[in-house]
Parts: C-alpha cells; sequence; structure tokens
C-alpha cells in the first residue's frame, strides 16, 4: 500500500474490493485498477475547486419558500449540516470508499441538479437490495411518512427534488436509460462513463510520468 493510496484514497483496500464487485457486475467491459481511480479522484478535485457551481445548485426549480431552505441555499452554511446529516464524505471524491447506507443518506439528503443523482444509483446497483431500500425512503420522504421528510427536503434546497430523485429511480429500475448520450459519457453524470474514463488512463505512476512528460517535451522541428 503505498503513500499515494493512503492520500488519496484513504482506505484503499476498500476502494480495491469495492472495484472486484463492480467487475463481477460487469457494469463496464474494463474496470479500471487502483492507481487509475487515483487519477479520478484528482479528477473530482479540479471539479471542487474549479468548478464548484457543478455540485449541489439547480439551474432548473426554485428554492423552497421555507425559512430554513432559503438559509441553507448559501452552500458554506449548509456544508455542516450536510456532513452531520452523513449527506456528503469529501473525502471520499469517487463514491467507492462509501457503503449503501452512506450512499442513500447522500441521495436523500444532498441536492444532485438534473439527472446528476444517477451516478450514485449506478453505485448503489453494486450493493444488493440496495436500490429498493432506497425507493422505500424516497417514497416515505415524498409522502411525508418520514418523519424528517420536511428536514430532508429543506435541507436539499430546491423544489422538487425528491419527486425527481423518485420518478428517476423508478426508470432506473425499469432498466431504462435516463440519460441523454452527453450526460451517459460525462463522468460528473454517469459513474459508468467516470469508469470509463479512469480506465482509459495508464496504469500505473511510471507509466503516467512517461506519458506527461512525453507530452510536456516539443516536437522538434523537421528541418526542411
Amino acid at each position: 500500500m503505498s503513500w499515494h493510496e493512503r492520500v488519496l484514497l484513504l482506505r484503499p483496500h476498500v476502494v480495491a474490493a469495492r472495484l472486484d464487485a463492480v467487475r463481477r457486475a460487469g457494469l463496464v467491459p474494463r474496470t479500471p485498477n487502483v492507481w487509475q481511480i487515483e487519477l479520478g479522484v484528482l479528477r473530482m478535485w479540479h471539479r471542487t475547486v474549479f468548478r464548484p457551481d457543478t455540485i449541489g445548485t439547480c439551474t432548473e426549480f426554485p428554492v423552497r419558500s421555507t425559512l430554513r431552505a432559503r438559509v441553507l441555499r448559501a452552500r458554506p452554511l449548509r456544508f455542516p449540516f450536510l456532513l452531520a446529516e452523513r449527506a456528503i464524505a469529501p473525502w471520499d471524491m469517487s463514491g467507492l470508499l462509501s457503503g449503501p447506507d452512506r450512499l442513500i443518506c447522500h441521495l436523500l439528503g444532498a441536492h444532485h441538479d438534473h439527472t446528476q443523482f444517477v451516478y450514485d444509483l449506478q453505485l448503489l446497483s453494486v450493493h444488493p437490495g440496495a436500490l429498493e431500500e432506497l425507493r422505500d425512503r424516497v417514497e416515505a420522504v415524498v409522502s411525508g411518512r418520514d418523519p424528517r421528510a420536511e428536514w430532508l427536503r429543506d435541507l436539499c434546497v430546491y423544489e422538487h427534488y425528491h419527486e425527481g430523485l423518485q420518478e428517476g429511480l423508478e426508470q432506473f429500475l425499469a432498466g431504462a436509460d435516463e440519460l441523454n448520450p452527453a450526460d451517459a459519457s460525462d463522468p460528473d453524470t454517469s459513474f459508468l462513463a467516470y469508469l470509463r474514463w479512469c480506465a482509459s488512463l495508464p496504469e500505473t505512476p511510471e507509466a503516467t510520468v512517461r506519458l506527461v512528460m512525453q507530452r510536456a517535451t516539443p516536437r522538434r522541428q523537421v528541418a526542411a
């Protein structure tokens, strides 16, 4: 176990075990290795730092009218509540470190714009019974049977989030592909696209360094 695995993945043995589950499930033709996932984690950190507007925001629906939702619209104020709810795991940038319970908490308590939740549905699909448990819990929130339904709705800030999640989950369970071609190939939206992107990268640190050096070296001009 190398130092960079501990830094980027924290518990690389857990990630390796989840990759084995992905391989057994046959989600993608070629399952990436742990090093390739490390590179994928760096990609996710790049998104967090340079494209934060793609996380936890909504471009389609308004903020809920409650005072609590309007206050929580500010993401710095929302952050500690998301942590306490186990709705986010900032140390798990790929999602492979999280078990089904945390992934369900994430889907119920953290807003996903448009079809971004499909990433986590695909992750959950390798855990038997997890999608069905999520369906029951989402239904409890939408129907109001969950005593914490209003809190979870306000924590997600925007209107119609749980209804959209419920509809998307039913389509996913029915085998329908809700993603358009652009989203299906976007590692931000599709876990399968994320796996394919990672699998396309060099398989070892040494191969990665060679590729970086090769691209950094300017081509010599051929004499006329």
